[in-house]
């Protein structure tokens, strides 16, 4: 399929697929949108395009959002699946936005700029959902869960219920590699699917929520094909401890831990039922740490799966493993002790879904899931669900005739694919935590190569600067982002009023630049002094700068809340912002509590 875009005279956009050579007419604001089988173009305007990403519409206008390059990063059964490269929104009106708009136009940039969206070329695979699912189920519907353009799409599902111009897209990662592997041939490839619901950044957007759904939820399948044209797939999923639980930004490098005080027992029911439904039997690998800052959070879960109703226990198996403990000094080969624990608990390598193409019989299913997380669900979790992965991969090598033992692995017979397999993890790892730290994942260098290096800690080192100033100082924006683009916020019919006015007092929103302006007027008296650096008047101003500036930075850290870029958008579960107001009903300022479910339980003090 080729699909082309057009602007026609009076500013309708027109949509060409020249598979079914039909065309999308998308104008009037947004408005009007329908399919026909003929139009007649008057200009000469066509530009082939990747795909159309959807229709969005924000204050005052309406934009038809479309990819306009793409990346082949693979194919699985030979269809191709894509990375969009570039877009454009292009406006369904001519007024010119408001400023506000203008501030909505920058939040969809920022969620497309920083997104890693994928789709499949022509429609030809679903991408949505799983190998086994499209094998086993008839008529399988896209997984709502991992459309990521589900909301921006909908304005199009009326016109266009056949889906020649909608393209599901997804949030994630996907490569594969086709090489020759101990003489025979093999693909594989490497796919994660991020959830659409509770979706959003590390600290805005933790634990669970009433429906059951959890913070940073993915799926990740890896694929095998062989050479006897067998295709193997095994999916794993991460997801933030099911609990009601928070960590509060305070510009402290380590936020406030807060345990809700509402009962999450329903919640954390409805997600394991879910997900029960969804893959069978859960077996929870838990990597929080069992003492410190995060052994409430573990205690929490803990709590929380003890109190499961019987019925659905006997379908959630879990293991607790000291991640930190039983791997430092940089052990993480000390990961096979997991491995052991999982299969005492009944968990196999045979765990997975395989069909012969040939034949189109399935030969395997897969009954059951690994569901690991940490505090992020990223960095300890992306090394185990590696090592998960390398373990099934070695079992189906030998199943498949490419090895003659589990024994020998397959780094040693073929390092060249190791590497292709080390660097496709350590890529997705990369990719998920983008999406919710706003940095790349910690621990990569032991999941490229397999060793713990010093030079992988000081990159860590920077990744982990580089998260809180992100965490702290930009996060709000890009949480609006998520927000905006998944539909949480309909600015049309949200937004009464801007909710992107600062209101803060002046001397709260001033305080930064004065302190910046007092460190310069000090460094221009170091360098270029009025006489000897030591006369009185030179010191005093020296004294006097340091003095406001410790005092302006304690003040700052007393008061960390009213300098973390909150989201504007949707409101946080655990934290309520309230307007202040003088004996004349003037606005003063903002100020931060935390919401009932969060009173009473703290790690810290506020």
């Amino acid at each position: 399929m080729v699909l082309t875009h057009s602007l026609a005279k009076d500013g309708t956009h027109v949509f060409h697929n020249n598979l079914t050579n039909k065309y999308l007419l998308v104008g009037d604001n947004g408005n009007s949108i329908e399919t026909t089988k003929e139009y007649s173009l008057t200009n000469d305007n066509t530009n082939v395009i990747s795909c159309i990403i959807g229709v969005i519409k924000l204050k005052v206008n309406s934009y038809v959002i479309i990819a306009d390059k793409h990346l082949v990063t693979g194919s699985i059964l030979n269809k191709e699946i894509a990375l969009i490269k570039s877009y454009k929104i292009l406006s369904l009106s001519g007024s010119k936005p408001t400023s506000e708009e203008k501030v909505y136009l920058d939040l969809l940039n920022k969620q497309l700029k920083n997104g890693t969206l994928y789709y499949s070329i022509d429609n030809q695979y679903d991408i949505t959902n799983s190998l086994q699912k499209q094998y086993t189920t008839e008529h399988a519907k896209i997984d709502d869960r991992f459309w990521w353009n589900k909301y921006i799409s909908t304005p199009l599902v009326e016109a266009d219920r056949g889906f020649e111009f909608i393209t599901p897209v997804i949030y994630g990662y996907f490569k594969s590699h086709s090489t020759i592997f101990n003489g025979k041939a093999l693909q594989f490839a490497l796919l994660t699917r991020r959830s659409n619901e509770r979706a959003g950044t590390r600290y805005f957007r933790r634990g669970i929520d009433a429906q059951g759904n959890v913070a940073n939820f993915n799926e990740t399948e890896q694929f095998v094909t062989t050479d006897d044209n067998h295709i193997y797939s095994i999916l794993q999923t991460r997801g933030s401890v099911p609990v009601y639980w928070a960590e509060v930004n305070n510009l402290q490098y380590k936020p406030n831990l807060e345990i809700s005080s509402q009962p999450s027992g329903d919640a954390t029911a409805a997600h394991f039922a879910q997900q029960v439904g969804y893959y069978g039997d859960n077996y929870l690998v838990n990597l929080v740490n069992q003492s410190g800052y995060e052994k409430p959070v573990k205690q929490a879960y803990e709590a929380a799966v003890e109190n499961l109703p019987e019925k659905l226990k006997t379908h959630v198996h879990y293991i607790y493993f000291d991640f930190h403990h039983e791997c430092k000094g940089m052990r993480y080969d000390r990961i096979n002790l997991l491995l052991d624990r999982l299969i005492g608990l009944g968990y196999t390598s045979d765990n997975y879904f395989e069909i012969d193409l040939n034949t189109r019989q399935i030969v395997h299913l897969q009954k059951s899931v690994i569901r690991t997380n940490c505090m992020d669900c990223l960095d300890r979790t992306n090394v185990v669900q590696g090592s998960i992965g390398r373990w099934v991969l070695q079992n189906q090598l030998v199943k498949s005739g490419y090895l003659n033992s589990v024994e020998t692995p397959f780094a040693k017979v073929d390092p060249q694919f190791n590497l292709f397999f080390q660097n496709f993890w350590a890529d997705n790892a990369d990719a998920v935590s983008c999406a919710y730290s706003g940095t790349g994942a910690l621990k990569t260098d032991y999941t490229r190569t397999g060793k713990r290096s010093y030079r992988g800690n000081l990159q860590d080192l920077k990744n982990s600067l580089t998260r809180y100033y992100k965490n702290n100082y930009s996060d709000g924006s890009r949480q609006d982002s998520y927000d905006l683009f998944l539909g949480k916020y309909k600015p049309y019919q949200d937004a009464v009023n801007s909710p992107f006015i600062d209101i803060r007092p002046a001397y709260v929103q001033l305080l930064p630049y004065l302190m910046g302006t007092s460190f310069l007027i000090m460094l221009a008296v170091f360098y270029y002094p009025r006489g000897s650096l030591f006369d009185l008047k030179n010191l005093a101003i020296i004294a006097l700068c340091l003095l406001f500036n410790l005092r302006s930075l304690s003040w700052i850290i007393a008061n960390g809340y009213q300098y973390v870029d909150w989201p504007r958008l949707v409101p946080l579960d655990y934290l309520r912002k309230q307007n202040t107001y003088d004996a004349d009903g003037k606005v003063t300022g903002t100020k931060y509590e935390k919401t009932d479910y969060f009173k009473g339980i703290s790690k810290k003090k506020n």
